[in-house]
């Protein structure tokens, strides 16, 4: 992968910040449910609605990078699908 820095645009910083705002509510919540002793069916449904919220946020900041990787680099547009399929893979 290139040492380029792609930065989110202010638009889709605070959607994600507000997003992540959210999740910390929610991971919160799932530990005061964890505290009380509430049913594992109520845990796993908030746990589930977590892990799609995160799912949504790095859509978001995958989709910015993508536009802005594809756009502007001059690198060969095969490494760079390449790379981002690794980077939302979690390849490193």
């Amino acid at each position: 992968m290139t040492d380029d820095r792609r930065a989110l645009g202010a638009p889709q910083r605070e959607d994600v910040l507000l997003r992540l705002r959210r999740i910390e509510g929610q991971v919160r919540g799932v530990q005061r449910m964890v505290e009380e002793g509430r049913d594992c069916r109520e845990i796993v449904t908030q746990v589930a609605a977590i892990k799609s919220a995160l799912a949504s946020v790095s859509g978001v900041v995958l989709q910015c990078y993508a536009t802005g990787c594809l756009d502007e680099s001059d690198q060969p547009r095969e490494q760079l699908i390449a790379e981002l399929i690794a980077l939302f893979q979690g390849v490193k």
